[in-house]
């Protein structure tokens, strides 16, 4: 089956089965997921009744602040459509997965944070010459990436590889539905946080500026994280030329830019922060940001708000992260506040 005749796949009810089970995973107590499937076989056949029939329409998003500690806008959407996000990703991710440079990072198999932070070190090691000379890092962001993203560009890179136009506008619905929830003047642009398809689409958009640092610059040390992403070099003036000819790209090719606060370049024995990280030669430190969350959380937990087994999945995530870092004393802190709640 080629790529101009995938949509049975998406209707395919084996496809739509596991995609249920991925959308359901670690949230089977949630009243919408308890919902669902008091009449799971109608709800799942119903949903490919409509795909078949080209009638689905995505439900309106729900959206909320989050401060977790940062002050997030998420915009949730309906279980039901959550399974169409996941078999979507599921039919045309690995198209797309085949053709990203092997350090985009985020939201792929046996990639991640962690994936990214070790790299990030083998790279400072390579370019320092094991810590024998000096080295820069372009650190840079990508300015209101996800509100940002245009899909007109979009969709012009997505059509390069599906060439069947029904899973086309079957995407055209996913993304029209966030500009309806914005109801704004704003048309044809930016993505919600908080849906799986925004996070594959951030990846499939961002890997042009991949191909072009790659490729088109030839830079060897570059990682990216979602909007995130880092160069290194023992030039601080090929850097800035780099960081001139990267916020041209960005600009006229996929209509953002380089956010100008958090876009420097850093020396890199001050520390880079990355990933969580702030990232040193000889030793890692959690970032700030990242130990207000866990204690914020636990505040939430000592207050009733978040079940026990839930503070106790969180922290089990947590561990596993900070672990990387110097944080002995903080993951005892931790323990030590959980327990004695």
């Amino acid at each position: 089956m080629g790529t101009d005749n995938l949509y049975p796949k998406i209707y395919n009810l084996s496809n739509l089965i596991l995609a249920y089970r991925k959308a359901r995973k670690g949230k089977t107590k949630k009243k919408y997921v308890i919902e669902f499937e008091k009449d799971l076989i109608n709800n799942l056949l119903n949903l490919q009744g409509e795909l078949i029939n080209q009638t689905y329409s995505p439900k309106p998003l729900n959206t909320f602040i989050l401060r977790d500690p940062k002050t997030r806008k998420i915009s949730k959407s309906a279980f039901r459509d959550r399974i169409i996000h996941h078999v979507i990703v599921k039919v045309i991710g690995q198209i797309f997965d085949r053709t990203f440079i092997y350090d985009s990072c985020a939201n792929r198999k046996g990639k991640g944070n962690l994936f990214a932070l070790k790299r990030f070190c083998e790279f400072v090691r390579r370019v320092t010459k094991n810590n024998t000379r000096i080295a820069f890092c372009l650190k840079a962001d990508i300015k209101h990436y996800f509100q940002e993203v245009n899909h007109k560009t979009l969709l012009k890179i997505i059509k390069r590889k599906i060439k069947d136009n029904k899973v086309i506008l079957l995407i055209k619905k996913i993304l029209k539905n966030y500009e309806l929830n914005e109801k704004s003047n704003l048309k044809t642009k930016g993505m919600p946080l908080g849906n799986l398809t925004s996070q594959f689409f951030a990846n499939v958009y961002l890997n042009e500026l991949d191909y072009f640092i790659k490729h088109k610059l030839k830079i060897k040390y570059y990682i990216r994280y979602v909007d995130d992403f880092v160069i290194l070099n023992y030039s601080k003036l090929q850097l800035k030329i780099w960081k001139q000819k990267i916020n041209g790209f960005l600009r006229n090719k996929l209509k953002l830019e380089l956010h100008p606060d958090k876009s420097r370049i850093i020396p890199v024995p001050k520390g880079i922060n990355f990933v969580g990280f702030r990232i040193f030669y000889y030793y890692k430190l959690l970032r700030r940001r990242n130990i207000k969350s866990i204690f914020s959380r636990i505040h939430k937990y000592t207050k009733g708000e978040i079940p026990k087994e839930k503070m106790l999945e969180i922290f089990q995530g947590w561990h596993a992260y900070a672990k990387w870092a110097e944080s002995y004393g903080l993951r005892k802190e931790v323990v030590k506040e959980i327990y004695s709640s």
